[in-house]
């Protein structure tokens, strides 16, 4: 291993950059059209730029595509395109928050410009420091190249043989976590918009793991919501080609939305996380216009 690309360094890619950076391994990135922030996390993860992704494709034995939902397959087309361009052949990782069919797909496009594929799903907040309590989800046929990042600081699990199985570990346990958020946030604001919030907190007393939630999870939540309403389609697009009802997390994506109307969201990451009690306001107030 010599090198390493990563599509994109926002939050997650640049600190997965980082970490991998300290573990002293050469970190690829392409900043054409990104953002000012994002430039600026490449530099501070000491990330190395090249100005296209051809270059990106030829510089690097593995590329991690780390970015939102939604962009998954079309970076994957771009590569696919630079990979038939150039007759570089790097191990594309898609690391992305998508259900298991939608990285079958991806994988099909990838395999066939000629590049080895490997599914992985991350669990975690992103990594500040080598073997952080992130955890990196892979399966596939062959995921050697992915473990070997192991060398360089990130905590690295195969889950199984079948490509879909590390995205769709991810897909059920984000419904755990980020579903039940969307879940938390609704009801609360239900609860205030029926005056009866205190007496909701009351019932479930200060120690009750709603509380603790409450207090954890909904904070940092709003400057996310509008990626997560995509993690939440995929998600559920996971759940209706099982046979299970997509219904309950379409309804969480429904409510990343609500959130996302709102100012809250317009936060950078950098911000720092409002108190509950004003994002309850806010969306209460944002609530009630709509009634309106």
């Amino acid at each position: 291993m010599t090198a390493v690309g990563i599509l994109s360094p926002g939050e997650m890619g640049a600190a997965i950059g980082g970490v991998l950076h300290q573990g002293k391994l050469d970190v690829v990135t392409c900043l054409e059209g990104r953002s000012e922030l994002t430039r600026l996390r490449a530099g501070e993860a000491g990330m190395r730029d090249v100005e296209h992704v051809d270059a990106l494709v030829q510089s690097v034995d593995v590329l991690l595509s780390v970015l939102v939902p939604a962009e998954a397959r079309t970076i994957a087309d771009e590569v696919a395109a630079s990979v038939r361009r150039t007759g570089a052949r790097p191990v594309f990782v898609e690391c992305n928050a998508i259900a298991p069919q939608t990285v079958r797909s991806i994988e099909a496009v990838i395999r066939d410009a000629g590049s080895p594929f490997i599914d992985a799903g991350i669990i975690g907040n992103p990594p500040r420091h080598p073997n952080d309590n992130t955890r990196f989800y892979c399966s596939g046929p062959h995921t050697q190249a992915f473990e070997s990042l192991v060398e360089y600081g990130l905590d690295i699990r195969r889950v199984g043989p079948e490509i879909g199985q590390a995205s769709g570990l991810k897909m059920v346990y984000a419904s755990s976590t980020k579903g039940t958020t969307a879940l938390w946030t609704e009801l609360f604001v239900a609860a205030r918009a029926l005056g009866l919030e205190q007496a909701l907190l009351d019932e479930f007393g200060p120690e009750h793991l709603v509380s603790q939630r409450l207090r954890s999870s909904i904070p940092s939540m709003p400057k996310k919501s509008r990626r997560w309403v995509g993690e939440m389609e995929e998600i559920a697009a996971t759940f209706a080609h099982l046979g299970l009802t997509p219904r309950i997390l379409e309804g969480a994506a429904d409510m990343y939305r609500f959130v996302g109307d709102t100012p809250l969201a317009d936060q950078s990451p950098r911000d720092p996380d409002p108190p509950v009690e004003q994002i309850l306001e806010i969306l209460t107030e944002h609530l009630n216009r709509e009634e309106r």
